[in-house]
């Protein structure tokens, strides 16, 4: 029997997960948790074998919550269940510790092998998932570094400088549309989210 604690802010979705899941005789429900807060306090009275956590919570989020639970306890497998198939937030959430990562879009059936998988040692993501890291990957170089070409690293340098997309049309002699599809493709590789994350990341790469 694989006992879990499974987390996420909105109740409708702790109630649907329940239905799902008490179908499954391998798998028990030991406690609920609408935040990282409760998830470490029920951890600190029930032996479980997995928590199944949402990312974006109140109080404290899945990644804090995840860190907490690979530090102290090692031995309890960490499942995401969330809406977000961006490669900043899987990459946040692998590096806080977690084995398995599916979107909130898929069945009960996915749930399960993904629940199963890890216990069994096995790291699990969803094919949404797994398509985006490899997409990532595919986007760096051999050492580790995110391969931009040449007008993308321009695009970057001035939306670093403050331009918006009419200037950084004028300045490169692209279409508006243009400046925005470079826009769009630097955020999927870099991982970041809108604008200001790549703001930052210009700043800490030594593009700005």
């Amino acid at each position: 029997m694989i006992k879990i604690i499974i987390a996420d802010d909105h109740k409708i979705v702790l109630d649907g997960l329940t239905s799902i899941i008490n179908t499954n005789d391998e798998i028990e429900i030991v406690g609920k948790a609408l935040n990282g807060i409760q998830v470490i306090e029920l951890l600190k009275t029930n032996s479980v074998d997995a928590v199944v956590l949402d990312i974006e919570m109140p109080e404290m989020d899945g990644v804090e919550t995840a860190k907490i639970i690979k530090e102290n306890y090692p031995q309890i497998k960490i499942l995401i269940l969330t809406m977000y198939n961006e490669i900043g937030f899987i990459r946040k959430i692998l590096e806080a510790g977690a084995h398995g990562y599916i979107l909130k879009n898929k069945g009960k059936e996915e749930l399960v092998t993904a629940l199963k998988s890890i216990c069994n040692g096995m790291d699990y993501f969803g094919e949404e998932v797994s398509k985006t890291l490899f997409s990532s990957m595919r986007n760096k170089n051999v050492n580790g570094e995110i391969k931009l070409t040449k007008k993308e690293t321009e695009v970057l340098k001035l939306i670093a400088n403050g331009d918006t997309t009419p200037i950084i049309s004028q300045k490169l002699f692209i279409a508006n549309t243009t400046v925005e599809t470079h826009r769009r493709n630097l955020i999927e590789k870099t991982g970041v989210k809108g604008t200001k994350g790549l703001i930052k990341f210009a700043i800490e790469n030594g593009y700005a």
